[in-house]
Formats: C-alpha cells, structure tokens, sequence
C-alpha cells in the first residue's frame, strides 16, 4: 500500500514538471495579504486540491528551491524545509500558531494577551479601503473601557448591561468583559497611579495657587473641593482637582484645617502662594488660619496677600442689588416660561406658533436658578426671542393674580429688552474671568474698571429706573473695590506682568477709575510694591541664577600689570559684592518695562510671551510665573459640584466618599481639556430635524412604523 509520503512526494515531482502559468500566478496572489508580494524568481507550486490535510498549511505557499520543496508563511518572510519524505511539520507548526502577522493567531502571555487582526483604512475622499494589521492589546482595551466609565461618568453596573456586552461581542468578542466589582477596584488603581504621576510633577512646581468651595451632597454629606493651578516650566497652566473630601462643617476653622491637611498630604503646604475663595465669612476665617501656617512654612511678602476674593461672586452680588429694581417684568417672563414649559400641549403649540412667526432661533425656552443672575439673563435673552409668541399664547390672568404674576405687557418687554442689553456686558465679563484652562489674573484690574466705566454711563441713563439700578450697583462696586486697600495687590502686578501692559496701562486704568491724582499716587503705590516683590524674589533665587557679571568686566584686566592693577582687584571685589544686590539686579524690572514688544509679539498671549523671553529675566520670570497662575474665580472647584451632582444621582447615593473622590479627581487628571456637558434641551431643535429626515428617507420604501406622541395632542 502507498503511503501518504510517497504521495505528496509523487505529487511534487509532477508540479515542478509545469511551471505555474501567469494566470495561476494572478490567482495565487489574490490569496496573499495586501502587503505580501510573490518573490519574482522563486519557483512556486500550487495544486488546488492540495493533499495536505492539517488545517494550518493553508498560512504556506510551497516553492522548489534547489530541488527541494519549501514552505514560504505567508505572512512574514520566513520558510522551512517541507519536504514530506525527509523533513517533519512540527516547525511549521509552532509558527503558524505564534506568527504575529497572521490575523487570526492568538499570542497569551502573562499579564498580557495580544491578538493580531485585519484593518481596514478608508482613504480620504475615495471609497477605497487599505488593509492591514495590527496587534490588539486586551489589557489596553480594558484600560480603554475604565476611562470611559471614569470621563464619561458611568456607573460600574454599566458593563453588565445587555446592550454593552452585545457591543463588546461584536466589536472584540476575545475581550472578557470584567464584572462591576473589578471596574471599581480597576478604577481605584487608576486613581492611585495618576495621584502619583501629579505627586511628582508638584515636586517640580514652583509655586500653587489654589480654589476651593464646599457642597452638600444627596447623601447630605458635606465635601469641599480644592483646585490647585500652577505654571509648569514650559510656561503652560495646569488646573488639578487635588481634593474632594468630606468636611465636618461649613465653618472657617474646619475649612481652615481640611486645606491645611490637604496641602500637607500632598507635600505643597510650603509652595502656597494665594487662596482664591468666594466673600462668605467663613471663608475669611480660613484663609488667616492659612496665613498663620504658611507663614511657619515659608511664603511671599509674609503671607499677606493670600486671600484673593472670587470676582465673579463680587459680581454676582452687584448685579443682584441692581436687578431687584426690576423684580416685577422679570417675574412676569418667569412665570410665563414656566407656564409654557410645564405642560407639553403648551410646549407643542408653542412650537407651532414660533414656525408661524418665522422665528429662525435654536434657542429653547430655559429656566433661572433665583440664586445665580447669569441663568436669569439667559432666560431673559431667550424669552426675548419670543416675544411675539408668548402675545398669542392665553397666558393666565385675573384679578385674583398678584400684579407680578401677570402675563408680561408691552412695556415689561421694552424694559426686558433694555435690561438684556444692561446685563450683558456684565454676563460677558463673567465668563471671561471665569475661565480655567487660560489666566485671568493679568485681566482682573482691566474687568473692574471695564465694570466700573459701565456703570458710570449707567448712572447717566435717561431712564430713571436704569439710573436707579446703576447708582445700587454702583455702591456695592465701592464696598469691595472702592478702596485700593480692599484689593489684592497681586491683582496690580499681574497686569504689570502682561507685556502687552506694563506699567502704563497700569497706571491709565488706576487714573481712569480714581482720577488723576490719586490714580498717579496709586500707580506709583503699585510700582512700588512690584519692586518690593521682586527684591523678595532676587533674594530666593539670584545666587543660582544671575551671571557672574563680575567674571566678565575681568575679561582683559586679568593680565594686566602695573599702575591701578590693585584699583581694578578693589573694583572687582566691590563688583561682587553688588551682584545680587537690589542696586544691581532691580535693573531686570527696569529693563522689563522699559523693552518694547516688536510687531510679531503683539499677537501672543502672556504666557507665549513669557515662555518665548523668560530667559532674558532669570528672575522676574519666576515671579510672573507665581502671579500669572493665580485664579480670580472660584468656577474650577465650583464646576466639580456639577460633577459631584451627576455622579451621586439617587442611583448612585450609595459611593463612599473615598470613590466619590476617586472618580471626580481622576476625571479631572485624565480630561485633557474642558469638555463641555451636553445640554440635551438646547439639542431638541437639531433631534427633531434628524428624525424629519430619517422620516423622509424612509417613507418612500415603508410605511412609518414611529407614531410620535406630539402628533396626537
């Protein structure tokens, strides 16, 4: 009996007999990957019916080589001896399970499991696909999985639902979905391995500035937030949420010493710089037992400017004393959204008269928080769009109604209107000394007087009721920033330290607000402090990073003998005796604000400019840096509270602090940039679009099988 051997040794002999035609060598090719080529020269064989019965031959391409047949893998560029008669398959084998370029082998090792597989790349503009392939990380696919539960704020059960798991089995069904208990342990390792990357990037900061606030949560727990912002040495801004713990209460000393543990845990209670917190008294209170502890650690000008007041609270106090002169129009637009808002038949007629009117606007109807005037203005704003609609509608009225409840009347529009107009410079100013990813601080001083010049005009109103509400405004302006005793010097300086300022606008700004002669006495105050501050700083840092100018007027006198040679040893000595000294250093200050800013400078920001020209001030580059970090605006630790509401929903009440604030810490790390929440109200205009045009896509081929509630009513 024939053996299977001498089989496929006869079957050889009659392939290499008939060379492959080119046809077959087109077809012989197609079952190569994209990448892979046929080697011009080799002499391949190819039966169709191919003898070979194990299942990973079907990975080979066989070829005589110098009599000999051989085995080519065909995808990577190694062979073997493949002879039947004289050679075993055990090496050919062991590669088609381990080579990495096959797309369907499976390599688990240890701590890591790799699957190679097909991709395809669709060319830009073409319909063209481009294969190829690469290996799948499954480890890297479950770290992919944790921060999406963490940035996207999704609960741990979120990987046990029907709809994910069918994802997952379609897009990587090799991936072993773990189970909620493991994503929270995965979750908490995440969060102590990022804690210690931000560990050591603070050993390298020079100075912290920091935010904070408190909240009481769903779980009537009380959590403050702390924020801490500095400026890296490639003059870049970072905002870090460092802490979000419980508290014991409310109070300025427990708030006081919850910052101070914070800071000490994290190794920063000597890097403290400022304290930017909101006007509650309790918050004053906190920063002097703040003041006292870095005053034991070590602090610029003794601790004395560290408590910075939140400007957008100020603001938000002002603007309040102003719109209560206008209580009645604006609850009388309040009351009207809600009327609308509150029942869908109304919402849905409401539509229908808006397309009646030809009103083009995106905007949606929105409620106001009573507490925060921004919300009111966007409601008003938005109301204001309308207002031709809200005169159709049957809006309640009566005797039995209170005069503010009233449907509102032509003239609470006109004043609606004027007051929209008033609010949104302010609103404007809000937002732009709010920001997080950007400094505020050298805009601080050029927003006050901004607010302060609007007022003024304000107070020169024709109508009464604006003046009036202007003159309110005006008077809180003056409780916090009136005296120039009542600010942050820092707030001065930072504007001094923006190079498209300086000292003249400095000066222009503080004449504008104050007038004249006092304006010149404060800005000379201002300039005074700035060279007190420098002098702090040479003393911290001139010895390591002033040029030993000395050496350098020694250039050629060195060598020099005969008349005045110990004249010029004596010149020497007192030379390097002045280095570092305020009579010799101050002279980079001086240059500072004496340097003009060439045409291309013009258009970069503050912190481009530093980064680009720090070299040239050794040491008023570490004070820029310092003073530029520092937030005017409690809205970074503010902004966490919104998380922390979403993530303890009554769903998840049951987190313990410790995950609360793994979570909303580690989310904060791993967002590159601010990522805005998606406000599904303001979307419902571009939904109802999509569904028209899924609607008009279909209704040539079916029947609609949607009944939309909104077409019954």
């Amino acid at each position: 009996m024939e053996s299977s051997q001498s089989k496929r040794s006869a079957s050889f002999s009659e392939q290499t007999s008939h060379p492959l035609s080119e046809k077959d060598m087109e077809e012989l090719q197609s079952t190569l990957p994209p990448d892979k080529k046929l080697k011009a020269g080799r002499e391949y064989i190819w039966n169709r019916k191919s003898k070979r019965k194990a299942e990973y031959w079907k990975y080979y391409l066989e070829y005589v080589e110098n009599g000999k047949l051989r085995a080519e893998c065909k995808f990577c560029p190694k062979t073997f001896a493949a002879d039947g008669n004289l050679n075993g398959s055990k090496n050919v084998k062991n590669h088609a399970e381990s080579c990495l370029g096959n797309p369907i082998n499976i390599e688990k090792e240890k701590g890591k499991e790799k699957q190679t597989k097909l991709y395809f790349d669709q060319e830009h503009e073409s319909s063209e696909l481009k294969c190829g392939s690469r290996i799948i990380n499954l480890n890297d696919v479950r770290e992919a999985l944790i921060h999406m539960i963490i940035v996207d704020e999704l609960p741990f059960k979120h990987v046990e639902k029907p709809g994910f798991r069918h994802f997952v089995q379609v897009a990587c069904p090799q991936f072993h979905i773990p189970s909620r208990v493991t994503i929270a342990r995965d979750c908490l390792k995440l969060y102590y391995s990022e804690k210690e990357k931000l560990r050591e990037m603070f050993k390298t900061c020079q100075r912290i500035s920091v935010t904070t606030d408190t909240w009481t949560s769903i779980q009537r727990i009380n959590y403050m937030c702390l924020t801490a912002h500095s400026i890296d040495n490639d003059w870049k801004l970072n905002k870090k949420i460092i802490n979000f713990c419980p508290i014991s209460s409310h109070k300025g000393e427990a708030i006081g010493k919850a910052v101070e543990a914070c800071l000490e845990y994290w190794g920063i209670d000597d890097k403290l710089f400022t304290v930017t917190v909101d006007n509650a008294s309790s918050n004053d209170v906190a920063c002097a037992h703040l003041s006292r502890m870095v005053r034991r650690t070590g602090c610029i000008n003794d601790g004395k400017n560290l408590h910075v007041r939140c400007i957008a609270h100020i603001i938000n106090l002002i603007v309040w004393d102003g719109i209560r002169e206008h209580g009645v129009c604006i609850d009388r637009v309040r009351n009207a959204v809600k009327y609308v808002k509150n029942s869908p038949a109304r919402i849905l007629r409401f539509k229908d008269l808006v397309q009646k009117a030809n009103i083009d606007s995106k905007s949606s109807l929105s409620f106001d928080v009573p507490t925060r005037w921004n919300s009111t203005y966007i409601m008003l704003e938005t109301a204001l769009k309308f207002r031709r609609v809200f005169s159709g509608l049957s809006l309640p009225d009566g005797e039995d109604l209170n005069d503010n409840e009233r449907p509102p009347e032509p003239e609470d529009w006109e004043k609606v209107e004027r007051l929209v107009l008033f609010l949104e410079g302010f609103y404007l100013l809000t937002k732009r000394i709010s920001g997080s990813h950007y400094v505020t601080a050298n805009k601080g001083l050029g927003e006050i007087a901004s607010m302060y010049d609007m007022l003024n005009n304000w107070e020169q109103s024709e109508d009464l009721n604006f003046q009036a509400m202007a003159i309110a405004m005006k008077k809180k302006f003056d409780k916090y920033w009136g005296d120039v005793d009542k600010m942050n010097k820092f707030i001065y300086v930072a504007l001094l330290l923006d190079p498209h300022s300086k000292m003249v606008i400095v000066e222009l700004t503080l004449t504008d607000m104050y007038g004249p002669e006092k304006g010149t006495k404060l800005a000379n105050d201002v300039k005074e402090f700035a060279y007190s501050l420098f002098e702090e700083y040479r003393k911290m840092y001139a010895t390591s990073n002033i040029p030993d100018c000395g050496d350098n007027m020694s250039m050629d006198i060195d060598n020099s003998k005969g008349v005045g040679s110990d004249y010029v040893r004596k010149l020497k000595e007192r030379a390097k005796r002045l280095k570092g000294t305020s009579g010799y250093a101050i002279s980079e200050l001086d240059r500072y604000l004496n340097d003009q800013l060439g045409p291309e400078e013009e258009e970069q920001d503050a912190l481009t400019w530093w980064g680009k020209n720090g070299q040239r001030y050794v040491i008023l580059n570490r004070m820029a840096r310092d003073i530029l970090a520092i937030p005017l605006s409690t809205v970074a630790s503010e902004s966490a509270f919104s998380t922390g509401g979403r993530t303890l929903d009554p769903f998840r009440s049951s987190l313990t602090p410790k995950m609360v604030q793994a979570l909303l810490c580690t989310q904060d790390w791993l967002r590159a940039k601010e990522v805005p929440i998606v406000d599904v109200e303001e979307n419902l205009k571009e939904l109802e679009e999509i569904e028209k045009e899924v609607q008009r896509g279909e209704s040539n081929d079916v029947d609609d099988e949607v009944v939309f509630v909104d077409s019954l009513v």
